[in-house]
């Protein structure tokens, strides 16, 4: 049944069963781990050789993304094709070594526009729209058509069981359930198991009640993944396990670890994959090989370096996260561990932030949320450019830097401020200029990287800034200092298209001359 009313949520030529549906749920908390643990999942179907679409669906009635605070929200990530997302996105990408699009993304805000959008054009034919069937119907639609070609569609729902905002959403695949038949649909809660301090010891009761608020919403979880602080004990999985009717082989414990990346591996080791295979009739099994060699060298480094991120968001940890997984990436590939500490440079005079450099072997400027710049970033790019420390200034620090060294090596103290150029953003492509250092990182002539915006340079500035060393090495898009280690800042974000099993070239070349540095 896929008509109810008059509204056939069901795409043109559809078949049910050519695809396999994952939903991925939360309990207890918000952050509880569902998008490392939907990657995760992804990450185990891929390397059994299938085809994997990961999808998000957030509540916010947000249409844009990227207005989305960072200091609230961690970071905006950008695809390819200009969409900005939620920072789960990014993870999907890391995980499954792809990139993504618009499609692989739904904001309540933008259901609901197309809804309206559709009714003003007479799509429903002058019925009375409601939540059920219309919205509803839609979000079935929706899943089934982007499911196209593809063997396995993941479905994270952002946010908490019992959230209003993603309770029409619940409803959507609680009838998904039943249209597509159990043996094509497979539903997880991931919960959390608080451990009081004052208690020492594992409690399971808000675990408890967070799935029963799922059941209450016609929604049975077939796999619970228990998410916590330390290992999670026998006794809570049964009790878990029990309270929920799941088998027991079916509820699986991931405890906080060092390295987010160990995850699939956890999961795998404990039998997911088993339990999912005989589900969906799967036969093929999963080759981590390449995974877990990239884990070990994360987990067992030879080196170390440190490095300082100064930026404004430091006091969320998720603002930068594509940075420091980026830096994670470049380490495992260089068989180092990167320890990096995030300053923030508006609460300390600037003395005390070039003496607290000094401690460090190099220095990433990234693009901020905000467009305060005080002199704590200037005097941060000088105190790299004349010691020798390794640099990389991403996207508005690449305009700090021109700025920097037109007053204090050109010698120009009034600098025209830049001036941004609203392009579109994504994927752009990038020439870079033979012979360059940035030529040589990326060992090609043309780069494809992303951009959130752009800005323009001051023409009157460039001949100065080139007769005193600073090279545009990709036109106003990346800039290098000629005499220097390593001294680059980009407009784009090269952070974004880091994979853990493909390092983005220009971290790896900035953690290889960190580590000089270091030694």
């Amino acid at each position: 049944m896929h008509s109810i009313e008059g509204f056939d949520s069901k795409p043109e030529g559809y078949e049910a069963g050519k695809t396999k549906f994952i939903i991925i749920t939360g309990s207890v908390i918000s952050g509880v781990g569902k998008g490392v643990i939907s990657a995760s999942i992804g990450r185990l179907f891929e390397s059994a050789g299938l085809k994997v679409f990961p999808f998000k669906f957030d509540g916010y009635l947000n249409i844009n993304a990227g207005s989305l605070n960072p200091f609230r929200h961690g970071e905006v990530f950008i695809l390819e094709d200009g969409s900005m997302c939620d920072m789960d996105l990014g993870t999907y990408e890391r995980f499954l070594n792809t990139n993504l699009s618009k499609n692989n993304y739904l904001t309540a805000g933008q259901l609901f526009q197309y809804i309206l959008d559709k009714e003003k054009n007479g799509g429903y034919n002058g019925r009375d729209v409601q939540f059920i069937p219309h919205v509803t119907g839609e979000i079935k639609k929706l899943l089934r058509e982007r499911s196209k070609g593809f063997d396995v569609m993941l479905v994270e729902v952002g946010g908490t069981v019992g959230d209003i905002e993603n309770s029409y959403f619940i409803e959507a695949i609680r009838e998904l359930v039943i249209e597509e038949g159990s043996n094509n649909v497979l539903v997880i809660n991931v919960t959390y198991v608080i451990e009081p301090t004052s208690l020492n010891e594992q409690k399971s009761k808000a675990a408890q009640l967070g799935i029963k608020q799922l059941m209450k919403q016609g929604l049975k979880p077939d796999i619970i993944i228990i998410r916590s602080t330390n290992p999670v004990t026998d006794s809570i999985k049964e009790k878990i396990s029990v309270y929920s009717s799941t088998p027991l082989r079916n509820v699986f414990g991931l405890h906080d670890l060092k390295l987010v990346y160990e995850s699939p591996l956890i999961l795998e080791a404990q039998g997911f994959f088993e339990v999912v295979k005989e589900r969906f009739s799967i036969k093929s099994e999963p080759d981590m090989s390449d995974w877990k060699d990239f884990v070990h060298k994360s987990l067992n480094p030879k080196h170390e370096i440190k490095v300082m991120i100064a930026g404004e968001c430091t006091n969320v940890s998720d603002g930068y996260a594509s940075i420091i997984e980026a830096l994670i990436h470049a380490g495992a590939s260089n068989d180092l561990n990167v320890n990096y500490e995030l300053i923030d440079t508006t609460r300390h005079d600037c003395d005390a932030v070039k003496e607290k450099m000094s401690g460090f072997n190099g220095l990433i400027l990234p693009d901020d949320f905000s467009s305060h710049y005080d002199a704590g970033w200037t005097e941060l790019i000088r105190a790299a450019r004349e010691s020798g420390k390794p640099f990389l200034g991403l996207s508005y620090g690449t305009q700090l830097v021109i700025n920097e060294f037109a007053r204090n090596v050109c010698g120009l103290k009034k600098v025209k401020e830049s001036s941004v150029i609203i392009n579109e953003s994504g994927a752009c492509k990038t020439i870079l200029k033979e012979g360059s250092f940035a030529q040589s990182i990326y060992n090609d002539s043309v780069i494809i990287e992303r951009y959130r915006q752009q800005y323009e340079v001051d023409a009157g500035l460039v001949k100065s800034l080139e007769s005193n060393g600073l090279v545009f090495s990709g036109g106003f898009n990346i800039i290098e200092l000629s005499n220097h280690p390593f001294f680059i800042a980009t407009q784009f974000h090269p952070e974004l298209t880091s994979k853990p099993l493909k390092p983005n070239p220009l971290f790896n070349g900035f953690v290889k001359a960190c580590l000089d540095n270091a030694e």
